[in-house]
């Protein structure tokens, strides 16, 4: 029986990494070398990766506190409240940017954003809206699990000792939890980097990498936009494995 889970293990893994290794090393070096010297490509990917960490890091400080409160009591709706979190993993990504256009981008609301210089069509904050909306189940999931795999009994002691609610959750149950945090960050922010449906209807600029590859597939072909994506694929494996490793060795 081992056998068999191995040989579907196997096929799966073929799945997932033939068509990476097809891209990563379909490209030739000099396509690398020219990718890595154009500054719109290389400001595009910076840009991908700044503001899925903003929006990852604002999830942090939203999102794990209502993880915490939803994995330690029991209330009316909560399982209610759990699918409303899990509602954007199943919506259609172009209906969420448009639910957020239709929110963020009225009259009132991008007048008062733009008063205090953040703005939302075409802004970092639009970007940041669709990634946050889209991504944030992923932290906050991953949050609520941690927290239900620490025993209470570890938290009560804590209280006991005079220590209070916010330094017991700041010292105790975070560091206890952090491998689960740690998880669901690096899983939103990943799933941040790839976001294009809901980013596309925002704002079509500034460029993040995944609307430059389309905006290069659709204006001048497969060429020009393989190598995009080639290395912004090979920047986030690099990344995500030496976080993962870290994560591992030393949490």
């Amino acid at each position: 029986m081992k056998k068999v889970f191995i040989v579907l293990g196997l096929i799966i893994l073929l799945f997932l990494t033939l068509p990476l290794c097809k891209l990563i090393f379909g490209i030739s070096l000099n396509q690398y070398i020219n990718t890595v010297n154009d500054k719109e490509v290389i400001n595009s990917i910076f840009l991908t990766m700044k503001v899925s960490f903003l929006s990852t890091l604002f999830v942090f400080f939203t999102g794990v506190p209502l993880a915490y409160l939803i994995a330690r009591n029991t209330f009316f709706g909560k399982s209610v409240l759990e699918s409303i979190i899990d509602i954007p993993t199943m919506v259609p990504h172009t209906a969420a940017g448009i639910a957020l256009l239709m929110t963020f981008g009225s009259d009132g609301i991008e007048n008062f954003l733009d008063k205090i210089g953040l703005g939302f069509v075409d802004s970092t904050t639009g970007i940041m809206a669709a990634m946050m909306f889209l991504s944030s189940p992923y932290l906050i999931n991953s949050a609520k699990e941690g927290f239900k795999n620490i025993d209470p009994k570890i938290e009560n002691v804590s209280r006991s000792l005079g220590a209070s609610f916010f330094y017991t959750f700041v010292r105790v149950v975070l560091p206890l939890a952090k491998k689960d945090l740690i998880n669901g960050m690096l899983l939103m922010w990943a799933r941040g980097l790839g976001e294009f449906g809901a980013v596309v209807i925002i704002a079509y600029h500034p460029m993040v990498a995944p609307v430059l590859i389309y905006d290069r597939f659709i204006n001048f072909g497969l060429n020009y936009s393989a190598p995009v994506a080639a290395l912004m694929i090979v920047l986030s494996i690099i990344i995500f494995s030496v976080i993962r490793y870290l994560n591992n060795k030393f949490f």
